[in-house]
């Protein structure tokens, strides 16, 4: 089945193969005789020679849009290339820069800072970008932003950062590979560009271009001109060794025999052509650096999501979904990888061709234990194969139309999804729409199809925000590589909003909001309907409120209950410089969800959270969470969980850090605790040391103390090789 998937995208992408990219009118880009030095500096002769890029009025786009930026907050850019990199350098004025906010962060951490970003389409197909943020400390974020997807943070780019605060503000300087880019050589090469600048305490992020009301990175980009730029073929090799050793508690007075388990891995890359790579790993990595957070599984209808944390399938994974998932909708993403649990190997070739994307994902997952014959023999299961074929053609601007094909096959069970989707924007107009047909069958489940579609539609300007979308799925609806809550059920929801901004040095906005649905659910014989209803607040120093209320009915096993909030508070504030809190309450009508035992009942959830930045490194955060269920009839208390997730960090530079966790459930009476000292030159070159133990109240069914029941130690290093 893989090498059809891969022949479909071939063939869908064959007739593209002589497009070429046409150069339009943008900023000529400067070539560096002498590669400027990283160090957040600007005293080198290269940027000594170039004058700043024309750019004109910066716009906000968040909270607000297209209010300019103050001429304290101006920003210089200046931009040079060479034969293996492209830098950027900005000058970031700030009228106080010593309320600049800035602190020494892991990746992905520092959003709440100050920062400079840029969008990099280095393809100019309008499709897909690069997203890279930096702030004053030089700690990086980045991100792949699809027209499909928009920001996926899961995957981290090879790329270099200097940066330093200034008497008169800030220096960011970037350093990016041109094997980390994709574009094909031509005399001259277009690349479409956005800039991003965040300013901390006053809550607002600025672009240039302007980014108008319901339009993105690949709606008015600017565009920038390389003469004779030619890609440098990417060719890495990504070796990793992990070892562990994890014991069980056998009794209350006695541990176990450690079991230790040595493990050898790699993966590559291989830029086919200056557009097309292919990736490929052998016994991947899954390194223990990330582990899934405690969440409520009481009670929860839906099933409970876990991010994909595996390098391997978090790079790139958004060239993967469909238009209509996320948000609101009922599938969160087409491919959730995470449905592979322990692959023997893997491989994704991805790429564009003119305005046509692809990419195609295979990877054969080791079957679990095998199971026993009635005469207590082993017996062999084949291993699961899943295969993902996805293919999306560019329109205009960031309107595409696609195609996507999946295949797993598993232990007798065949499961086939073919289906495509559309996404156009007409200014403050946008429509997506998406259509999937299953097929699935197996010695012992016989054959069923069913089919699934959406269509989502969306109305934007400064005033007025409305999106509304319609759902469709069948009962017998299958898709083995996604991730949605529920099937046999067809539903129309819509949100709309309404923007007030008071002339306030504190408050920025003011809206108003409902959200409403209604539609039938066949599985549960029933129909559902709710209205939620509220206003929303946001004000300076990032702060966020919320207050609404919300009513409706919901049928489970042919029987109708009340769901909704008689109220529901939350909202977060960067309260002081070092301080960001969070906290939410709400209580209303909900269901208990028994197959046999379903009754009403009520809810009442409680959350509070504070991040606490003694200084620029060193961070604690704490997040406690406490729910409540009980029968209104008799005022029985069903359950009452708490919650609570702590995380201690000491950043000692952008490289190196040491971190605790420490993770309470009281539905299990479970103390997780965990031990982390990690070292990341770059993405891939990584050093890791983890130590972790599980502690159980009550475990010997004698004390009430805890007692310690698993402990492991990990360690893991991995080597980064471009050649």
């Amino acid at each position: 089945m893989k090498y059809i998937a891969l022949a479909t995208v071939c063939l869908c992408i064959a007739g593209q193969a002589s497009a070429q990219s046409q150069t339009q009118s943008g900023y000529r880009v400067s070539r560096a005789s002498t590669p400027p030095k990283i160090d957040g500096v600007l005293d080198d002769a290269t940027w000594a020679s170039v004058v700043p890029m024309p750019t004109g009025e910066w716009k906000s786009y968040n909270p607000n849009r297209g209010d300019d930026m103050p001429q304290a907050y101006r920003t210089e850019v200046r931009i040079v290339y060479d034969d293996r990199n492209i830098y950027f350098a900005f000058h970031c004025f700030d009228n106080e820069p010593e309320k600049i906010r800035t602190n020494v962060a892991r990746r992905d951490s520092s959003f709440s800072d100050d920062w400079i970003a840029i969008s990099l389409d280095s393809a100019a197909t309008g499709q897909a970008a690069y997203h890279l943020f930096t702030n004053p400390s030089a700690s990086q974020m980045d991100a792949l932003n699809t027209s499909a997807s928009g920001e996926q943070f899961d995957a981290d780019m090879v790329w270099f950062s200097g940066a330093r605060t200034t008497a008169d503000g800030y220096i960011v300087e970037l350093q990016i590979p041109l094997q980390t880019l994709r574009f094909s050589a031509a005399d001259l090469v277009p690349m479409n560009l956005v800039f991003f600048r965040k300013v901390s305490r006053i809550g607002y992020s600025y672009s240039w271009p302007e980014m108008l009301p319901g339009q993105w990175v690949f709606d008015r980009p600017s565009r920038l001109v390389f003469e004779n730029l030619k890609p440098r073929r990417l060719v890495e090799v990504l070796p990793s060794v992990t070892y562990s050793v994890n014991q069980q508690r056998e009794s209350p007075s006695r541990w176990g025999s450690g079991a230790d388990a040595f493990n050898v891995g790699a993966s590559g890359k291989f830029g086919v052509t200056s557009g097309v790579t292919l990736d490929a790993t052998v016994n991947p990595d899954f390194s223990q650096v990330e582990s899934d957070a405690f969440q409520i599984t009481v009670n929860q209808r839906f099933p409970v999501f876990f991010s994909e944390k595996r390098p391997f399938f978090m790079e790139g994974i958004g060239l993967f979904n469909i238009a209509g998932t996320g948000g609101d909708s009922n599938m969160r993403t087409a491919v959730h990888t995470r449905r592979i649990v322990d692959p023997i190997y893997g491989s994704k070739l991805t790429g564009t061709i003119g305005k046509t994307a692809f990419g195609v994902l295979n990877a054969v997952d080791e079957s679990p234990t095998p199971p026993f014959t009635s005469n207590g023999e082993p017996f062999d299961v084949p291993n699961k194969v899943t295969t993902v074929a996805r293919v999306s053609h560019g329109l205009r601007r960031s309107d595409y139309v696609g195609g996507i094909l999946t295949h797993t096959n598993n232990d007798g069970r065949d499961n086939l999804v073919a289906g495509g989707d559309v996404s156009l924007r007409f200014s403050k107009h946008s429509v997506n729409a998406s259509f999937l047909g299953s097929r699935t069958s197996g010695s012992n489940v016989g054959t069923h199809t069913g089919s699934t579609a959406q269509a989502t539609y969306s109305y934007a300007t400064r005033r007025w925000f409305t999106l509304t979308q319609a759902e469709h799925y069948d009962r017998n609806f299958s898709m083995e590589t996604a991730f949605f809550n529920r099937v046999g059920f067809s539903t129309v929801w819509t949100y709309a909003e309404v923007n007030f901004y008071p002339k306030s040095k504190w408050l920025q906005r003011i809206y108003p909001f409902v959200f409403a649905r209604g539609g039938r659910d066949r599985i549960q014989d029933g129909n559902e309907e709710l209205i939620h209803a509220g206003i929303r607040l946001r004000v300076t120093r990032q702060g966020f409120f919320n207050i609404s209320q919300s009513r409706g009915h919901e049928p489970w096993r042919a029987t109708r209950y009340a769901i909704g909030r008689d109220f529901n508070i939350n909202g977060n504030m960067q309260t002081l410089r070092w301080l960001f809190l969070s906290g939410s309450v709400n209580r209303g009508p909900a269901i208990f969800y028994g197959d046999t035992n379903h009754f009403q009942g009520r809810s009442q959830s409680v959350s509070i959270g504070a991040t606490i930045q003694a200084n620029q490194h060193f961070s604690l955060g704490s997040d406690f969470f406490r729910t409540r269920f009980w029968r209104p009839s008799s005022g029985e208390q069903i359950y009452a969980i708490n919650i609570v997730n702590a995380r201690t960090t000491y950043q000692f530079d952008k490289h190196f850090l040491v971190r605790v966790l420490g993770r309470y459930d009281s539905s299990q009476l479970r103390l997780l605790t965990d031990f982390l000292a990690s070292y990341e030159f770059v993405p891939g070159t990584v050093a890791h040391v983890g130590y972790g133990a599980l502690f159980e109240k009550g475990y010997d069914d004698v004390s009430n103390d805890f007692q310690q029941i698993n402990r492991g130690l990990f360690l893991k290093a991995s080597y980064l090789r471009r050649f």
